[in-house]
């Protein structure tokens, strides 16, 4: 089996134990794929959903099991507990087994560039729009999600791949793009005030890379919408990779539209 050889890959947002987590694809990427140093960068069992309802299927405890069996194929791994994983924070500094446990941490590229790795929940309060506002916003995301589930039920079914219905929507709504570019702005002028050349994180299941005010913003997206990752070859080189869009593996998948829950879920 061949596989890409990658220097450092981020992840994040994996939300096992979630009816929408994508382990189908994260699995067969990590299958796929040679790494040296993986950051599972937040939200990586999502134990808010499973404190609501208990799921834990046949692909979600396989990829599990592949995450932790990582260090021992040479993958130096280090998680940093984002929101919904967040009973980890207390252990910052700490190993589970070969797993290194951080709040935060500093990566040095092969080109040399300074970033810091967070989650990124740090910033809820300077980007949240209160109360009632984020109530209307989990409502919101759980029917693009459950609008994203039967949608792509139907694309499986007719033989096309997965295509992030939730994701074009929400590029498509005003109010999510203003709370992205304040995110944004958070995380680089908290960057900036410590002296990194940019910021790797996730939390709002927005992939993107983009330059703003001199600091590389870098969000590695998530696998309940986006099913992407960000990656560093071995020149230094930053990339995002979005692997339900160049790997059809719906047949790996086996696609159960389930229905719309009767009360909001934060995901972000």
């Amino acid at each position: 089996m061949s596989k890409t050889h990658y220097k450092t890959v981020w992840l994040s947002d994996i939300h096992l134990g979630c009816k929408d987590c994508k382990a189908e694809y994260l699995l067969d990427f990590l299958i796929h794929s040679q790494i040296e140093t993986l950051y599972l960068v937040g939200d990586i069992v999502d134990m808010w959903a499973m404190s609501k309802q208990f799921r834990w299927p046949k692909a979600h405890n396989n990829l599990f099991h592949k995450l932790l069996s990582l260090p021992s194929e040479g993958t130096r791994v280090i998680y940093l507990p984002g929101n919904h994983d967040e009973p980890l924070q207390k252990y910052d500094g700490m190993n589970f087994g070969d797993i290194e446990i951080h709040r935060s941490y500093t990566h040095i590229t092969a080109q040399g560039k300074k970033l810091l790795v967070l989650h990124g929940d740090q910033f809820d309060q300077q980007v949240c729009f209160g109360p009632v506002h984020s109530w209307v916003g989990d409502l919101l995301y759980d029917f693009l999600l459950f609008l994203n589930r039967w949608y792509n039920w139907a694309r499986v079914k007719s033989g096309q791949p997965y295509w992030s219905l939730a994701s074009y929507i929400k590029g498509k709504l005003k109010g999510a793009g203003k709370a992205i570019a304040r995110y944004r702005k958070a995380c680089c002028d908290t960057a900036k005030k410590q002296g990194f050349d940019g910021v790797v994180c996730g939390h709002i299941h927005h992939p993107e890379i983009v330059e703003e005010a001199g600091i590389l913003y870098l969000n590695d997206g998530d696998w309940i919408e986006n099913c992407s990752a960000l990656v560093e070859s071995s020149r230094g080189d930053l990339s995002l990779v979005y692997w339900a869009k160049i790997n059809n593996v719906s047949n790996l998948i086996n696609i159960v539209p389930e229905k719309q829950g009767t009360k909001g879920r934060k995901v972000a």
